[in-house]
């Protein structure tokens, strides 16, 4: 890459952007956690109850030893996110946060059934995060929708139960269903009574997969879930038929560099196989996953993937644009974005 050829950060940060993988639960700013935790007396919950003490024990998820490690931080989060206004503030906290680095439309992924232990219905909790949704949208312009995620490690009867709710919600602000949590052990075709009501009632799919576990788990995502996209996927350079498969159907992943190396299943962001995906002709997608614990941003990934990971400027363009191409929105209004954002997305 000459020095012409280099984006810079700021230059990435104007260009309007879509971020397709980003947990609710990992989107909190440290001073909304604080007060959180104060006003619902949990203080005692949280790994440290000051803002300085809090940003040097949330660093310590880069020290992770692997995925199951990095999702026990989000116990934290997760505790004090079960009343609706805490739902709603962190909802509307993360769109505007987003909003601020020109991000045009993202898509809000978490558990409904995390945020129930205190005697919220799944409904009710829907209700929070979309009313701050909408609340964000109206002062930040910022569109928005929510993919509801069933959990690996549960039974399959709360993976129906969220299911249902993804399609009760479908035309009111729900987007698409989803499968996340730690792979190993909980192969994703545990799932499939959840994922043939989705796709029956003709919900959009994406499933977390070759993240941690190999291209079986991609397999799976696709022909047993019918995932229209796939959550992470960067295991997919083990196998290059079902690569050229990907390829040939322009499947999209959607890849997040630094929690990739955070868990361990990258060694390094040079080492991240996101420029030999893009090189084969993967539609790839650039995102946060957490923008709390991986201390990040749309922007940020999207730089990191430039200047470390290897993507040429064009190839980073290419996957902004990929973004709201692929995003779970109603075709013409995909059209419309794109049409908006292709023009301002340069690499001149």
């Amino acid at each position: 890459m000459n020095q012409q050829s280099i984006l810079s950060r700021e230059a990435i940060h104007a260009w309007p952007k879509a971020e397709l993988h980003s947990h609710l639960d990992g989107a909190l700013r440290l001073n909304s956690i604080l007060e959180l935790a104060e006003k619902q007396d949990k203080m005692d919950l949280l790994p440290a109850t000051t803002m300085k003490t809090l940003e040097v024990e949330l660093a310590k998820v880069d020290d992770s030893e692997d995925l199951w490690d990095y999702l026990a931080w989000f116990d934290y989060t997760i505790a004090i996110m079960q009343t609706e206004e805490a739902l709603s503030r962190v909802a509307y906290e993360m769109a505007e946060d987003f909003a601020r680095e020109n991000v045009r439309y993202v898509e809000v992924r978490f558990g409904p059934i995390l945020h129930t232990a205190e005697g919220l219905s799944l409904e009710a909790v829907m209700e929070a995060v979309l009313d701050g949704l909408a609340r964000a949208r109206l002062d930040h312009g910022i569109l928005s929708s929510v993919i509801v995620c069933a959990l690996r490690d549960r039974f399959i009867d709360a993976s129906v139960a969220q299911a249902k709710l993804a399609v009760e919600y479908r035309d009111r602000g729900v987007s698409g269903f989803d499968l996340a949590g730690g792979e190993a052990g909980n192969p994703a075709k545990e799932h499939l009574e959840a994922f043939y009501y989705a796709r029956n009632n003709l919900m959009n799919l994406t499933v977390h997969a070759g993240e941690s576990w190999g291209p079986e788990s991609i397999h799976q995502a696709l022909f047993f879930c019918g995932a229209h996209r796939i959550g992470h996927g960067i295991t997919l350079v083990q196998d290059p038929e079902l690569m050229r498969h990907i390829v040939d159907h322009q499947i999209p992943l959607e890849i997040c560099p630094t929690s990739n190396v955070q868990t361990n299943v990258v060694p390094s962001y040079e080492k991240h196989p996101i420029k030999e995906l893009a090189d084969a002709g993967v539609a790839i997608t650039i995102n946060t996953d957490s923008r709390l614990f991986s201390h990040t941003s749309t922007t940020g990934e999207m730089y990191l993937a430039h200047t470390r990971c290897g993507l040429s400027a064009s190839q980073t363009a290419e996957a902004a644009i990929n973004a709201f191409r692929h995003a779970f929105l109603p075709y013409d209004e995909r059209i419309r974005l794109l049409a908006e954002v292709e023009a301002e997305i340069s690499v001149d």
